[in-house]
């Protein structure tokens, strides 16, 4: 008959073991439902103290083991595992560990399109690439581990999917004034990195430096560059003699007889032209990216155009948007692109180096030589492959 007489209590630990049970005598012996997970200590039973096969599909009876109790089973033991989600935004009170796959079709929270990231605790850290950013327009190179795109002319940048980039954006120059002139200003200077693109084609303008003054009138501003949202002011025209020189993303260095530099405007993207001395044979220097022009100190003092700024945005370090050197004493143009001023007896202003938005030079008093041109002003726009 079934046994129903010995309960947990009555065996002590290890007194009954697989070698001291006869094969086969345990089976139908034990009365169904007699044990039950009550009766079984927790880790009471291990693999180890299982024999091989002595548990068989034979032995198990029908309907003991459901689908409700493997998915209690199941979901418990998921529950302590990292967490994995599927969204377009990031998952909210993460979990060190959890996964999470961003479905949206742009960059989110640092994570790009369609790639998986991991929350290491602090923040969400990319897992995999996902669908690599890429782009045409410009001329394309490769440096430093950056795609860069650089448009020494207008054109259109058109990314595969939506990401983010970082860009230099410079105007054209302003051209140098006339008749002891000013030098023109650079071009307004712009650059940042993170800027958000949506996949579509963005326009790109490169702005054309502003023609040097052949006649008794101020250099002519330079034209604006454009990546996007994104515009860069062109550079403002050296001054003639006795005037206020025009502003612009780097104000134009004022003329001789008082002239007076212009500012830049709008702030943020240059510096202002210097101010012109008493003696009206002396201009001063345009305004540069990095610093502003020289004022001129005296009819024999040449007064240099405004320092440029560095940037390694196409993988090695350039120098551009320097300001023009002011006329008459041939002031040297700012470093990064500036034209040299007119001197007495010689040529008139130098231009402004193309494709760096650097100011012209202001031209010299003698026999009223003209300015030089600005130089014409650059887009690059890059991002890591």
């Amino acid at each position: 008959m079934p046994i129903s007489k010995i309960n947990t209590s009555s065996i002590t630990d290890n007194s009954v073991t697989a070698g001291k049970i006869v094969a086969g005598a345990v089976d139908a012996d034990i009365a169904a439902g007699s044990i039950d997970t009550a009766q079984i200590a927790d880790d009471a039973i291990t693999t180890a103290k299982i024999p091989n096969n002595a548990i068989t599909t034979a032995k198990i009876p029908n309907d003991a083991v459901t689908a409700d109790k493997l998915a209690n089973a199941i979901n418990t033991s998921i529950a302590a595992k990292a967490e994995v989600v599927k969204s377009t935004t990031a998952p909210s009170s993460p979990a060190a560990g959890d996964l999470w796959f961003n479905t949206s079709t742009s960059t989110v929270s640092g994570i790009g399109v369609k790639a998986l990231a991991v929350y290491n605790g602090t923040e969400w850290k990319t897992a995999s690439a996902g669908t690599p950013f890429s782009a045409t327009g410009g001329t394309i190179t490769t440096a430093g581990g950056y795609k860069i795109h650089t448009f020494t002319s207008s054109g259109t940048f058109t990314p595969a999917i939506a990401g983010t980039v970082e860009y230099l954006v410079i105007a054209g120059g302003g051209g140098g004034g006339y008749n002891a002139g000013g030098g023109g200003g650079a071009g307004g200077y712009l650059t940042a990195t993170g800027f958000s693109v949506a996949a579509t084609a963005l326009t790109v303008t490169v702005g054309a430096g502003g023609a040097g003054a052949a006649s008794n009138v101020n250099g002519t501003s330079g034209s604006n560059s454009v990546f996007s949202s994104i515009t860069a002011t062109g550079g403002g025209g050296g001054g003639k003699r006795a005037v206020t020189a025009p502003s612009g993303g780097s104000g134009g260095g004022g003329g001789g007889d008082n002239g007076q530099g212009g500012a830049a405007s709008p702030s943020g993207q240059g510096n202002a032209g210097g101010n012109g001395s008493g003696s009206y044979t002396t201009g001063a220097g345009g305004g540069g990216a990095g610093a502003a022009g020289a004022n001129s100190s005296g009819e024999n003092s040449p007064s240099v155009g405004g320092a440029g700024l560095s940037s390694s945005i196409n993988g090695s370090a350039v120098t551009r948007a320097g300001g023009g050197g002011g006329g008459k004493n041939g002031g040297a143009g700012g470093a990064g692109g500036g034209g040299a001023g007119g001197t007495t007896g010689s040529n008139a202003g130098v231009a402004g180096t193309a494709n760096t938005g650097g100011g012209g030079g202001g031209g010299t008093n003698v026999t009223y030589y003209a300015g030089g041109a600005g130089g014409s002003g650059i887009v690059i726009v890059r991002y890591a492959v």
